[in-house]
């Protein structure tokens, strides 16, 4: 389905009304912050260059290799923000409040790139040139979402904005830095606002297409893939971050997927046909799936953690 066709502009059409009201409820909640007031000026030095100062070392950095990875990840997909834009305007338009979301959105998420950056350039966390180059290279490829229709938008947005937020305080919390910690708490309230206004506005849309809303998340759901999942080497670098307990399957089900699932009563749902029941059954046998594969990643990583091998 285009995100054109008479159907999606139909139900963009018929949800505006709740966009306008959620953005209300958002810019009232919504607490204005600031990046540099989270870097460590102060305990900063220079780096080589025009500046004539210390060249990057590995040993600089006091952060585990996971955490660097999370961070890696983090900082990396916040970048692509230019992409996401396109994608989200493309598909919800530049009009109305929708329009005045979009934007909104953009102007918030733009924050969390460069207070990310500031702060592991501060602390040399990360090898500033290696994440340049992939910055660029990261950049250069852009992020395509598939020309999605409207309500399978809206599902990925939702589900996405809840597992960034838990993959940022997670992040926080094992970099063993609280100043680390308080910015990646700051940048997970954005993304909690902004999962609030997708979840409930999808839950308006569940309202109003019953079957093809279950069906969309389902579809979604059982094929979710983080934007940043074309990074290289992030299959390398997903495997450590699980691993290390930061973002794995087992909180990807347990704080993304279940909570969600719960406060949208897709469970409890009577006005399905046969085709929003098969679509309900179908997320359920994912969440088993979840289980099952969280549980043998569970062993396995337990088994690396006896002989060593996940260290490093």
């Amino acid at each position: 389905m285009s995100a054109f066709s008479p159907a999606c502009a139909g139900i963009l059409t018929s949800l505006e009304p709740v966009v306008a009201r959620l953005l209300d409820r958002h810019l009232s909640s919504a607490r204005p912050w600031f990046p540099h007031t989270y870097t460590p000026w102060s305990e900063a030095s220079d780096y080589d260059g025009p500046l004539d100062g210390e060249p990057w070392r590995a040993g600089q950095s006091a952060m585990s290799a996971a955490v660097q990875d999370s961070f890696t990840v983090s900082l990396l997909t916040e970048d692509n923000l230019p992409s996401y834009h396109f994608e989200i305007a493309t598909l919800f338009g530049r009009d109305g409040a929708w329009g005045t979301w979009v934007h909104r959105w953009t102007a918030e998420e733009d924050r969390h790139s460069h207070a990310l950056r500031s702060y592991l350039h501060a602390r040399r966390a990360l090898d500033p040139v290696l994440l340049e180059e992939q910055r660029m290279e990261h950049l250069s490829h852009g992020y395509d979402s598939g020309n999605r229709s409207v309500l399978h938008g809206l599902a990925y947005v939702m589900v996405q904005e809840m597992a960034t937020r838990e993959a940022h305080r997670n992040t926080g919390k094992a970099c063993g830095d609280p100043l680390g910690e308080q910015l990646t708490a700051r940048i997970a309230a954005d993304e909690n606002l902004h999962m609030l206004f997708y979840r409930d506005l999808y839950r308006a849309a569940l309202d109003l297409a019953p079957d093809a809303a279950v069906t969309a998340l389902a579809d979604v759901v059982c094929d979710f893939r983080m934007p940043g999942a074309a990074l290289p080497g992030f299959q390398e670098r997903s495997l450590r971050i699980a691993a290390a307990g930061i973002y794995n399957l087992e909180i990807h089900r347990e704080h993304v997927l279940l909570p969600l699932l719960r406060t949208l009563d897709v469970w409890k749902r009577t006005d399905l046909t046969a085709v929003g029941e098969q679509a309900r059954e179908r997320l359920g046998l994912h969440l088993e799936q979840l289980t099952q594969n969280a549980a043998r990643f569970r062993s396995l990583f337990a088994r690396m953690n006896l002989d060593g091998s996940a260290s490093g």
